[in-house]
């Protein structure tokens, strides 16, 4: 029967928040409590956590090991080359991508993006081109083998980096699905469930001690009714909305917009 692996990259390092991923949130470390809600999802999979090589990352192999999560630790700057790894370790058919700065991310998105891939005839699937949920919640497929195929043949930085752009920057070769949000709405630019600044580690603990209760996973809908009930949770971290590392490769990537990324904030 096919295997499906979750691959959960994370490290220690971050030039805005370092160790963010053994920040506490209700009395457990962010990765921790981010495997909890991944593992809340209906499709069956398998979790591995990919972390580097280097002995600061010693602390997310503890932090895996809390968590019941395998680990496979790889270089320190290739994503893809890493990814391919984990998934191989647990000699996986299929990769999802779900990164470490997501610990708010909905298990009922995950099973949304795995759906379409699973029921589909995609290459890759995804629910970040074009973005449109809230930032915060990324989820990408795609068959080990075409995974495998992308660490033999991407050479640019921002293909090893960032795993997939390989894929969605080229839809000429691959068939490449994408799972918006709800129609006509667009809250990629406007709403941050992500973590990269202080800000936003204030805004995501602010929203734990609001709505976890032990035993269950509060969903995307009651994040939303918080913060438009509480506009003064949503402005703790609004000044980095529309923020992402497309800031960086504007004019670099063929298929992303200067509309999908702020510039003006480091």
């Amino acid at each position: 029967m096919p295997k499906t692996a979750v691959v959960v990259q994370a490290r220690m390092g971050s030039s805005r928040l370092p160790g963010k991923v053994a920040l506490p949130l209700v009395g457990a470390p962010l990765l921790v409590r981010m495997l909890e809600r991944i593992r809340a999802a209906k499709t069956p999979f398998e979790i591995v956590v990919a972390t580097s090589t280097l002995p600061e990352d010693d602390r997310v192999v503890e932090l895996a090991k809390e968590a019941g999560a395998p680990v496979y630790r790889g270089h320190p700057l290739d994503c893809l080359n890493r990814h391919l790894g984990a998934a191989r370790q647990l000699g996986a058919d299929f990769v999802v991508k779900i990164p470490s700065d997501c610990p708010l991310i909905d298990p009922a998105v995950i099973d949304e993006v795995l759906g379409v891939f699973f029921a589909g005839d995609f290459d890759f699937v995804s629910n970040l081109h074009p973005p449109s949920w809230p930032d915060g919640n990324d989820v990408e497929i795609m068959p080990t083998e075409l995974l495998a195929l992308a660490d033999r043949e991407a050479t640019r930085e921002l293909e090893r980096e960032h795993t997939t752009p390989f894929f969605w920057e080229q839809p000429e070769r691959f068939r490449i699905g994408n799972v918006a949000w709800k129609a006509g709405r667009d809250l990629s630019m406007t709403h941050r469930f992500t973590i990269d600044y202080p800000a936003d580690y204030v805004f995501i603990s602010t929203v734990y001690d609001a709505l976890y209760r032990p035993g269950a996973v509060f969903p995307l809908d009651d994040i939303l009714e918080l913060v438009e009930k509480r506009p003064d949770i949503y402005a703790l971290n609004a000044e980095y909305a529309g923020v992402n590392w497309y800031r960086h490769h504007v004019g670099e990537l063929k298929t992303v917009s200067a509309e999908m990324t702020r510039t003006d904030v480091r």
